[in-house]
């Protein structure tokens, strides 16, 4: 048995807004995969529920006219997985679906929640970063579009004010036309488990040359981050085994991995040296480029 003290089902993203701002101690319930752990933990802050689940105005994948892919926050993983457009003009956010938990979770859990709940461990976030998602949020005072790079402000903590709704991720033509981009996932099982490390990278090539560096981490900080210095270290310079071997140096300068029960410190840098490499070679490669000697 669950302890809520107040439901209410939204009728619409409006409608849900005002729900929020009547009551400061609402949250927000779409999937579920998050706030029902929550509930079952007994986390009292989960007591006074506004459900959005469902919503047409928050479900659905379209290319608007300017080339921007536009994916509702209640779209679920599997609907992402499935999506032509998805895997023609995004396909690194599909990859990354597809390894967060099993088919019954990703039925379930949307895009927005795994973004809006905070986690450094939500496999959607990286490659959302690399991408240079924006949110497009509804407020009481009507719609703002904030980028995704900064939007986590902490562990669990997201840029999202308590009576604000995130309606859509954007996706801009500039930020995925031209670019190879991969994502891996290290985790000790192979399926329904969360991120140890989780690596997004992006790239250009050209004439041989890493024209476009993009690479973003999971768990690798206390918020999903780019690492600026292994980018710099790859920019311009040619796809060989010499440039990945100076980008698997230069990450460790980006990177704050802490020890926890699923992995030490010490492990967690050696596997982001790793991907580092690993994920930025199979991005090129998805980018028409070929390893030189």
């Amino acid at each position: 048995m669950y302890d809520i003290a107040n439901y209410y089902r939204a009728t619409s993203i409006d409608d849900a807004v005002r729900q929020l701002a009547a009551n400061p101690q609402a949250r927000l319930i779409a999937g579920g995969t998050d706030v029902l752990i929550q509930l079952h933990h007994m986390n009292g802050k989960y007591r006074h529920l506004v459900d959005i689940h469902g919503l047409n105005e928050l479900n659905g994948i379209e290319l608007l006219p300017d080339g921007t892919l536009r994916i509702g926050s209640g779209t679920t993983f599997s609907q992402i997985i499935d999506s032509p457009l998805v895997q023609r003009l995004i396909p690194i956010l599909a990859e990354a679906a597809a390894t967060i938990a099993g088919p019954q979770v990703r039925n379930m859990a949307t895009l927005g929640g795994n973004i809006c709940n905070g986690a450094t461990s939500a496999d959607s976030a990286s490659p959302c970063v690399v991408m240079e998602a924006e949110l497009e949020i509804a407020t009481p005072a009507g719609l703002r579009r904030t980028p995704i790079q900064g939007f986590h402000t902490g562990p669990g903590k997201v840029a999202l004010g308590q009576n604000e709704v995130a309606v859509a991720l954007l996706f801009r033509p500039q930020h995925y036309q031209h670019f190879g981009a991969s994502y891996y996932k290290y985790a000790m099982r192979g399926a329904m488990d969360i991120a140890t490390i989780g690596c997004a990278a992006a790239c250009k090539i050209e004439d041989g040359h890493f024209s476009a560096v993009k690479i973003a981490f999971g768990v690798a900080a206390p918020t999903p981050i780019r690492a600026p210095h292994a980018e710099a270290a790859a920019l311009g310079q040619p796809f060989n085994a010499q440039t990945l071997a100076a980008v698997r140096e230069a990450v460790i300068r980006d990177v704050l991995p802490r020890s926890s029960w699923r992995a030490s410190k010490e492990f967690r840098i050696q596997i982001i040296r790793t991907l580092a490499e690993r994920v930025l070679a199979q991005a090129a490669q998805c980018a028409g480029g070929e390893l030189s000697c």
